[in-house]
């Protein structure tokens, strides 16, 4: 496959200096700072409450229910409101919960009800929020230099979701839990004020439509007309909802057993973080010119770590393992970013991107609920040899669909509020000229 990499001779370009770039990505890392720490203040509260590890997992559930339940409208939303307003909405929403989810914890009147809730009302507001902002992020930037600016910001948000962890942890050991879900409601509070100073005067306003479900049904023929879209997002379906089982389950069970407990698998965390900021500077740099080729192939690594905890590997070899998957998933995810930013029309990328996200997840609470049947009934290794065979399975399926394997990346400039039409297999492979 080739690219269109600069040279390395040539002095690297500087990354978009729009003001909405620069504000989504401040605001993005506040954020993921306040809310990686804050998800491990949360478990330690309830466990401080009395809970068990079910509270936990009931905790956790909570916030995943909604969002799975209102993305599809969060993106129908963005798609017809201006997004910077919902994302805002959905950050004063995060941040009042927050605030009394912290205030019952330090007074010590938190109960797992209330923490539920609570967390509900958080999983809402992200179900909002993600489509809004995804959307926002795509107009913020045009041209060839998108992939960069793309790259740019997943590697700020991977390194802020590191720091955030480890200070959080850090904050948990040193002090009540609730003063972390407090830090939390004030990022909450400065990102949305942040994100209220968003322009969006460059988006063409949008015409009244036919009522919310005519908007999620144009969204969905958006999706289903594009055999690329509809085969990638039926593969991450089962992906990340495998790569969920295999890592939020049986790998703590396999470090406990036979690893020597909990530190190792957070090393191999620790490298799967550093992988994602490699493979982020990697794609500032390279430019794949099949960009879905190239991002498929990258989603084959993803079943090392299952094949690795089956084995098991060392602890060495694990999270050498786990910083090639960092790495891989970067490509992938900067390759797609990059295709849906040049396929999909401004005015449509909130509800195509609700979709991703609800394909992204929808399957991840009945993997995570299904892993200890499974591993009951056909023992951890067998378990972990059929997440890696599931992952190899559906990505091979998806190299079949001629539009992945030719999707080709385009140098014009994308002009915002324009949309461009797609390009079907034919037309992709009429571009590449003599580049197979």
């Amino acid at each position: 496959m080739t690219s269109a990499s600069a040279s390395p001779a040539s002095p690297p370009r500087p990354l978009p200096a729009g003001r909405n770039f620069g504000l989504l990505t401040a605001a993005a890392i506040i954020t993921s700072l306040g809310t990686n720490g804050a998800m491990i203040a949360a478990a330690f509260a309830v466990l401080e409450a009395g809970g068990d590890a079910g509270d936990v997992g009931l905790v956790a559930a909570a916030r995943t229910a909604p969002l799975v339940l209102f993305l599809l409208i969060g993106g129908a939303v963005a798609d017809r409101l201006p997004r910077h307003r919902v994302m805002v909405a959905a950050n004063a929403l995060n941040c009042v919960s927050q605030a009394v989810f912290a205030w019952l914890v330090l007074t010590g009147d938190a109960e797992l009800w209330h923490m539920m809730l609570l967390t509900a009302l958080c999983g809402t507001g992200q179900a909002f929020f993600a489509p809004a902002a995804e959307g926002m992020l795509m107009s913020s930037v045009s041209g060839e230099q998108a992939a960069r600016a793309f790259a740019f910001f997943r590697m700020s948000m991977h390194g802020a979701a590191i720091g955030g962890a480890a200070l959080g942890g850090a904050m948990v050991a040193a002090m009540d839990p609730g003063w972390v879900l407090a830090v939390d409601a004030a990022a909450f509070a400065v990102a949305g004020v942040l994100r209220a100073f968003l322009d969006v005067s460059h988006i063409p306003a949008r015409a009244p439509g036919g009522g919310l479900l005519a908007d999620l049904r144009e969204g969905w023929q958006e999706v289903v007309g594009r055999p690329w879209l509809w085969a990638v997002v039926l593969q991450f379906s089962v992906v990340v909802a495998v790569v969920g089982a295999a890592e939020a389950v049986y790998g703590p069970l396999v470090a406990r057993d036979e690893l020597g407990g909990a530190r190792p698998w957070g090393f191999a965390l620790a490298a799967f973080g550093v992988g994602t900021l490699g493979g982020a500077l990697l794609m500032m740099r390279w430019k794949p010119r099949r960009l879905l080729l190239a991002g498929t192939l990258c989603v084959f690594p993803l079943a090392l770590p299952s094949a690795g905890l089956a084995i098991p590997l060392p602890v060495a070899g694990l999270c050498a393992v786990m910083f090639v998957t960092g790495v891989a998933i970067e490509v992938f995810g900067v390759s797609w970013m990059t295709a849906l930013h040049q396929e999909i029309p401004e005015d449509k990328l909130s509800r195509v991107a609700a979709y991703d996200w609800f394909g992204s997840v929808a399957m991840v609470p009945l993997a995570t609920a299904a892993a200890g049947p499974v591993e009951a009934l056909v023992g951890r290794g067998a378990a972990l040899w059929g997440c890696a065979a599931l992952i190899v399975l559906v990505t091979a399926g998806v190299l079949c669909v001629p539009d992945v394997r030719n999707l080709t990346r385009r140098g014009s400039v994308r002009k915002i509020g324009v949309p461009e039409p797609s390009r079907g297999s034919a037309d992709a492979e009429s571009s590449l000229g003599g580049l197979g």
